[in-house]
This record gives structure tokens, sequence and C-alpha cells, in this order.
């Protein structure tokens, strides 16, 4: 028995210092010794029984056919919920990126909605300085018989306003983009002659 002890421990020693976790890039901090019977290591415990506490220090598990099966299935778990974790690190920045992007994707978009706002209106003041100061006068001269027969043709005043986004997120993040008190459709109907 005490010969069996002491190969048991010197199994322990080798088992040590071949490093198994340093040759792996996942490995465990451990290595399990396998004995194919409980009677074995039991035997082995009673001839000397720092042995347990001995294989610990040394990084060596000692295990049974009963207890192997056990190890195996919480190393399994434990690999698993790093894997999960891992998994939802990713799914965190891609969320965070996604989320910017779409949040830069909707200040565009309120550029877009500013620059269009802007041209209508301005088209619609060129609309109505066209009707009030050249065309008068234009016509004047059609009146003395100067220039073609044909009348200069009606520009209509642009009215329609761009949609503006019912969801929080796409709501115009960015200052002076909400409609002025002179917006485009204001402006439309001020060069049409409607309250």
């Amino acid at each position: 028995m005490e010969r069996h002890a002491k190969q048991v421990r010197d199994h322990i020693v080798a088992l040590s210092s071949k490093a198994y976790g340093q040759q792996f890039t996942e490995a465990p901090d451990f290595v399990v010794m396998f004995l194919p019977g409980e009677a074995f290591f039991a035997a082995a415990c009673q001839q000397d029984p720092s042995l347990i506490e001995f294989a610990v220090g040394k990084g060596i598990i000692p295990s049974s056919p009963t207890t192997l099966i056990t190890l195996l299935k919480a190393v399994a778990h434990g690999w698993q919920q790093e894997r999960l974790a891992e998994n939802a690190e990713l799914l965190r920045d891609l969320g965070r990126d996604l989320y910017d992007r779409v949040r830069l994707l909707a200040e565009h978009l309120a550029g877009i909605r500013k620059g269009l706002e802007g041209a209508v209106e301005v088209y619609n003041k060129t609309v109505g300085s066209l009707e009030s100061r050249f065309l008068p006068t234009a016509r004047k001269f059609r009146d003395l018989g100067v220039g073609a027969v044909e009348d200069i043709p009606t520009l209509a005043a642009v009215g329609g306003v761009p949609r503006l986004p019912a969801t929080e997120e796409l709501q115009p993040p960015l200052k002076g983009l909400e409609p002025s008190s002179t917006g485009c459709a204001e402006s439309g109907r001020r060069l049409l002659g409607r309250p």
C-alpha cells in the first residue's frame, strides 16, 4: 500500500511536469489524473492523507470514473458559458455599431430635409418675385407689340413639405431643422395669395 501511494504521488509529479495547460490556447488550469476505480485512490489516500492537497497544489485533479464524468460535464458547461459570454459581447458591440450608423443616417436625412425645405422656399420666393415684379414689366412689352405673341408660362409655387419621421429615433437631432415660421407651405400660400 505504501508503494502504491508513492506511485500515485510520483505519477502526480510526472503529470505536473508535462505542463499540459501551457501547450494549448484553450485549456483549463488543471490536469485530470484518471484512476480506474474509487478504491485505488482511497487506498493511496489511507497511506498518504496529504495526497489530495499535494495533487491540487501541483494542478492535478485525481478522478475516478464517477467523478471524471461529472468533471467533464462541468468543464464543458464552463466553456459553453464562456462562448455565450463572448457572443453576448460581440452582439453588444454589433448593436452599438448599428445604432450609431442608424443615428448618422438619420442625421444625413435630416440635413437633406433641411436642404429640400430651403430649396423649395427659395424657389417659391423666386416665383413670387417673377410674378410680382418681372412679369408685369415683361407683359407691357408684349402689349406694346415688342416680343413674341405667345404668353410667358405661369409658374406655380411648390406647396409640398417633406415628410417628417414619426419614430423617435429618426427625429431631427440637429438644431435648426424644425420648420421655420416662414416654411415652404406658408411661402407657397403667401405667393398664391391664400390665407
